[in-house]
């Protein structure tokens, strides 16, 4: 029995990597994921503080994407520790399942949001919050499907294959499970590059967000996939597989936190600029109703103006069709009052008449 590495007391040899003092990568990667954790868990209480601050009807609708972003990437940085922790018949389901679901769900986030902004940077009506719930939940089921079905046929099946896989043949395994996520990828990916044609700019920065979010996402995957499936044997350093996917994740997560929600919360109670945004009333008000509003004051004030420099009260923008009379002061057209007539006793003193 050897003895454990110097950091580490009387555990189990598969958390030797959490506290190895000797390969301080896995104390690295596990104090970056630990505070990748609690920005998420604190940007998580942020984000349900700002919900009564936001005034702009499209960003409140945008909330529960961020929500279920946040979730995935505190996933992501959870999911850390179980790469750091050796591989065993505990954690190689969980590395299969959670690694693509997770990723699932947060491409989901900026594919719906993306789609959202396609809507808002050409001035129409976005998606409401349960609109973007349903895209999100659609598009990240169909990777939980791939995962569960891949599981149940794995360890129902062919349990005692799945369990004693070769190193190659699970490096193929998990990459090919990971197909659904890359597609989701390079879709959001093209998606956001729309964003940049609208005619409303601000919109245009939610989606450059989205934009470079994916871009360094797509590079630190190709980097890590390369290194998984030919890198480290090319280098003879298989040792390295679980190294690799675990940088993967906290450069992923971090990069989901500096690139896209941080600056997207920041962003979430800006002032609404009339000129860059399309106004709330567009989509829940007719046009013809704030036009007459605007038509009846201007010929109001234009009626003060007339009426001020000409003295001419006969002319009204109001007018219809027939002419109007000017009325003659001269003629009276004052109400009679009522006089009181003569009484026939007015002038009866009382005394007797003649007989």
């Amino acid at each position: 029995m050897t003895s454990p590495p110097r950091g580490c007391g009387s555990i189990n040899e598969s958390y030797y990597l959490l506290c190895d003092m000797e390969e301080a990568w896995g104390i690295v990667l596990e104090s970056l994921a630990a505070a990748g954790i609690l920005i998420t868990i604190f940007l998580i209480c942020s984000l349900f503080c700002l919900i009564c601050k936001v005034q702009d009807n499209s960003k409140r609708h945008m909330l529960s994407v961020y929500f279920f972003f946040l979730l995935g990437t505190l996933g992501i940085f959870g999911l850390t520790f179980a790469f750091i922790i050796k591989l065993n018949d505990r954690t190689r389901p969980t590395r299969f399942f959670l690694f693509g679901v997770i990723f699932a769900l947060c491409f989901s986030c900026l594919l719906a949001h993306a789609c959202n902004l396609n809507k808002l940077v050409r001035g129409r009506k976005p998606f409401s919050w349960l609109v973007l719930l349903l895209l999100i939940v659609s598009f990240a089921l169909v990777q939980i499907v791939i995962n569960i079905e891949y599981l149940v046929t794995m360890l129902v099946n062919q349990r005692e294959y799945f369990l004693n896989l070769s190193a190659e043949q699970t490096k193929k395994d998990f990459v090919m499970l990971l197909i659904y996520v890359l597609f989701l990828m390079a879709l959001t990916f093209l998606v956001s590059t729309f964003t940049f044609c609208g005619s409303y700019r601000s919109w245009k920065r939610h989606g450059a967000h989205i934009f470079v979010t994916v871009l360094f996402s797509i590079a630190i995957w190709v980097v890590w996939i390369t290194m998984l499936t030919k890198g480290n044997t090319a280098l003879n350093k298989k040792n390295w597989d679980d190294p690799v996917v675990a940088i993967a994740l906290v450069s992923n997560g971090w990069v989901f936190l500096i690139m896209y929600i941080v600056p997207e919360i920041c962003f979430l109670t800006a002032p609404l600029k009339l000129e860059d945004y399309p106004p709330e009333n567009d989509f829940c008000q007719p046009k013809f109703i704030k036009q007459t509003a605007g038509v009846d004051n201007r010929a109001y004030t234009q009626d003060e103006l007339v009426q001020g420099d000409t003295g001419d009260n006969s002319y009204s923008p109001y007018s219809s069709q027939f002419q109007m009379k000017t009325i003659d002061p001269q003629n009276d057209f004052s109400i009679p009052r009522a006089k009181t007539q003569t009484s026939p006793y007015h002038d009866y003193t009382g005394g007797k008449g003649p007989m």
